[in-house]
C-alpha cells in the first residue's frame, strides 16, 4: 500500500514506485539483521535506565549553574551504562558532534603534545579544529602538533606508517573516526577499531584514544569504549538523541578524561559539577530510549538507496549486504546536477519545508560549498531524513536519516523520483 499511495496521491512515477518496491523486496535478510542490533540495543538501553533507578523525580528541570541537578546526574549514569565507561558528559550545552569532540581534544591536549590520526583526513569541520584549515583559536594556534597516516587504496590501515609515526615522536592523542565522512573510503567496524587499537596498545600503552562515534551509536552491538578506546564522543541530534531530543552532544570514556572535557567546556574548577539542563532531561532520555528503533529505521533506508542505486549502475559505499556500522550511505552519482537533483528530492520528501529547493553555499567550518537537504523538525537533525554533499568531484552524496522505515524509504523512491523525472536516470 505504501508504493501505491505514492503514486496515487503523492505524485511518484508508477516506473520509480514498482522500481524501489521490486528493490525492497529482496532485502529481507539485510533488513533482519538490522532488527537483531535494534532489539539488542534497545534492551541495553532500557537495562540501564533500570539500572540507574530512573524516576520521574529526575525529570524536573534546572537552571543558573545547575548545581546538584540529580536529573542530569541520572542522564550521565545512563550514557556511562550504555556505553561501558566510567563517566560520561550529556549536555544541551554541547551544540554539535564537532563541539564534542573539540571540548575532548583541547580538555586533554597541552602545547607541544601530538595529536595523530591513523584513518586519513579527518571530517572537513574537524579539519578547522584541529588547524588542518588553518582557523583562529585551533588547536594548531596553541601548539598542538598534528600528524596524519592515509589508509591503503583500499581503505585498510597501514599499520607499519602508524608504527612509525607511533615511534617518531611520542604521540599523545590518536584520533579515530568511525563513520567515513566526506571521504570515499569504508566506516569502520567495531571490530576493526579493536584491531587498530589493540595494534596501537602494543606500541605506546599511554597513548590516550579518542574515537568520533558520530553517526555509528547503536547500529551495532558493542560501542568504541568497549573496543579499548579511551573516550568517545558524539552529537544528540544524530543517533542518540532519537530524533527528539533538540539539541546536545556527549562525551564518555575514563573519567579523568571526560572531566578533562567537562573543564573545557565549562572553566577549570567547574568542570562537571554546572551545567543547568533547562527542562531538557526527559526529552533527552526519551530521545535515547526510542534511538535504537530510530537507528534501524535508518539503516534500513540506507540499505534500500544502496540497493537501487547499485542495481542502477551507481558505486555505492556500502553495499546493500555489507555489514553496517553507520547510518551513512554514499553514492557516487559523478555529476554536480545529480547531486543537487537527489537533494533536491530528499528535500520533496520532508515533512518542514518540503517546497524550498536545496542548494549549494558556503557553511561555516566547511571548505567548498555544501549542499544540505533536510526538512527536519531539529535544525540540522542527520538522524531525521536528509541528504548532503560538498559539491566537489567526484560528486558523491551522502544519505542518511529517517524517523520511521515507511519515511527512510519514502526518501529514497522522492530522490529517485527527481533524478528520473529530469531525465538523469533511466530505470
Amino acid at each position: 500500500m505504501q508504493y501505491e499511495y505514492m503514486v496515487n496521491h503523492m505524485g511518484i512515477s508508477p516506473a520509480v514506485a514498482d522500481y524501489i518496491k521490486a528493490a525492497d523486496a529482496d532485502l529481507a535478510k539485510p533488513y533482519a539483521c538490522i532488527n537483531e542490533f535494534a532489539a539488542f540495543n534497545q534492551l541495553k538501553v532500557l537495562h540501564a535506565m533500570q539500572a540507574c533507578r530512573l524516576s520521574d523525580a529526575h525529570f524536573a528541570d534546572s537552571t543558573g549553574y545547575g548545581y546538584h541537578d540529580i536529573g542530569r546526574q541520572a542522564l550521565e549514569d545512563i550514557f556511562s551504562a550504555i556505553f561501558k565507561a566510567e563517566a560520561a558528559l550529556v549536555r544541551p550545552q554541547l551544540i554539535s558532534g564537532t563541539h564534542a569532540l573539540a571540548a575532548a581534544l583541547f580538555g586533554n591536549l597541552r602545547p607541544g603534545d601530538v595529536l595523530l590520526s591513523p584513518v586519513g583526513r579527518p571530517y572537513d569541520t574537524l579539519e578547522s579544529v584541529i588547524g588542518i584549515r588553518p582557523a583562529p583559536g585551533s588547536l594548531a594556534e596553541y601548539g598542538v602538533i598534528y600528524r596524519q597516516v592515509d589508509l591503503t587504496p583500499g581503505g585498510g590501515f597501514c599499520f607499519d606508517t602508524i608504527g612509525k609515526a607511533l615511534t617518531d615522536k611520542p604521540v599523545k592523542m590518536v584520533t579515530i573516526q568511525r563513520s567515513k565522512g566526506y571521504a570515499w573510503r569504508p566506516s569502520f567496524t567495531i571490530k576493526e577499531i579493536e584491531e587498530l587499537i589493540t595494534f596501537i596498545r602494543t606500541i605506546n600503552p599511554h597513548t590516550i584514544i579518542l574515537v568520533d562515534n558520530c553517526y555509528g551509536e547503536f547500529v551495532e552491538e558493542r560501542e568504541p569504549i568497549e573496543a579499548g578506546a579511551d573516550i568517545a564522543a558524539g552529537s544528540l541530534i544524530k543517533n542518540p538523541g532519537g530524533g527528539i531530543a533538540p539539541g546536545g552532544g556527549y562525551v564518555v570514556g575514563a573519567a579523568k578524561y571526560v572531566e578533562a572535557a567537562a573543564t573545557r567546556l565549562t572553566a577549570p574548577g567547574l568542570g562537571s559539577a554546572v551545567g543547568p539542563t533547562l527542562g531538557m532531561t526527559r526529552t533527552l532520555l526519551q530521545g535515547l530510549f526510542i534511538a535504537p528503533q530510530t537507528v534501524s529505521a535508518c539503516v534500513t533506508g540506507a540499505i534500500l538507496a544502496a540497493a537501487v542505486f547499485m542495481k542502477l549502475g551507481y558505486e555505492v559505499n556500502p553495499g546493500p549486504h555489507v555489514l553496517r556500522t553507520d547510518i551513512v550511505q554514499a553514492i557516487k552519482l559523478g555529476d554536480a546536477k545529480k547531486v543537487l537533483t537527489y537533494c533536491k528530492g530528499i528535500q520533496q520528501a520532508a515533512p518542514v519545508d518540503s517546497y524550498v529547493v536545496p542548494e549549494a553555499a558556503p557553511m561555516p567550518g566547511y571548505a567548498d560549498g555544501v549542499v544540505m537537504a533536510g526538512g527536519t523538525f531539529v535544525q540540522g537533525s542527520s538522524i531525521e531524513l536528509s541528504a548532503d554533499a560538498p559539491l566537489r568531484e567526484p560528486y558523491i552524496v551522502y544519505h542518511q536519516g529517517g524517523l520511521t522505515t515507511s519515511h527512510a524509504k519514502t526518501g529514497v523512491a522522492f530522490a529517485l523520483d527527481a533524478l528520473y523525472r529530469e531525465g538523469l536516470v533511466t530505470i
